[in-house]
């Protein structure tokens, strides 16, 4: 791919290893940006940063901090943070199968492209890509992206492999305590067929390119 690698490292499934690199599978291209503009005079306005003592600050001044409890920080240097960061393994070990049912989508987050590393990489790649697919199951392994440790979720896609990085079971909020407040009266049965009705008059294939920016 023409795109840098996000990740370059080795794919193991027990004793069979090969070199993969991970692509994104999201092109953020299509996002659209806004900056703040003056419209007197058409010049894009600067973020100051300022302390709301002493006044504006450099940036070159300024420290990380990480909150204790409101309003009191910790300082810490770069020295600091780097000594505590995750050291990337260059390896995603394939710890363990699961049917694809059995993780909910609330914790399916960023796609990759999982692709060999080389030619010479190709043949341990279809081994284990041929694998996976035969056995009809999620492959679950770990990997560190930008210091941090994620869960991967891989499966087998045309020829090659697909990477989706999961969330943590603390950054999903419960879906349980999100509809509490809603009534457990039944619905109404004449509407619900008449609901019915209209989704299966509009059923059809999903065709992603049907959807697009719209700001294009």
């Amino acid at each position: 791919m023409a795109s840098r690698p996000t990740w370059q490292g080795h794919l193991k499934l027990s004793l069979v290893t090969c070199p993969v690199a991970l692509y994104s599978a999201i092109d953020p291209g299509g996002d659209v940006h806004f900056n703040l503009i003056n419209p007197k005079t058409h010049n894009r306005i600067k973020m100051i940063t300022t302390d709301p003592d002493t006044g504006p600050i450099a940036r070159s001044e300024l420290a990380k901090g990480y909150e204790i409890e409101k309003g009191r920080y910790i300082l810490l240097t770069d020295e600091d943070i780097r000594s505590v960061r995750l050291e990337s393994t260059k390896a995603i070990s394939i710890e363990r199968f699961v049917p694809q049912d059995d993780i909910d989508r609330l914790y399916w987050d960023a796609p990759y492209f999982v692709l060999p590393d080389g030619k010479l990489a190709q043949e341990a790649y279809g081994v284990i890509r041929e694998a996976m697919a035969q056995t009809g199951q999620i492959a679950l392994g770990r990997v560190v992206l930008s210091t941090r440790e994620r869960l991967l979720a891989l499966e087998p896609r045309d020829k090659g492999i697909i990477a989706y990085s999961l969330r943590t079971h603390d950054e999903v909020r419960s879906a349980e305590e999100a509809f509490a407040d809603i009534a457990d009266s039944e619905a109404d049965g004449d509407m619900v067929a008449i609901a019915r009705k209209i989704i299966e008059q509009q059923e059809g294939p999903f065709d992603p390119s049907q959807f697009t920016d719209r700001y294009e």
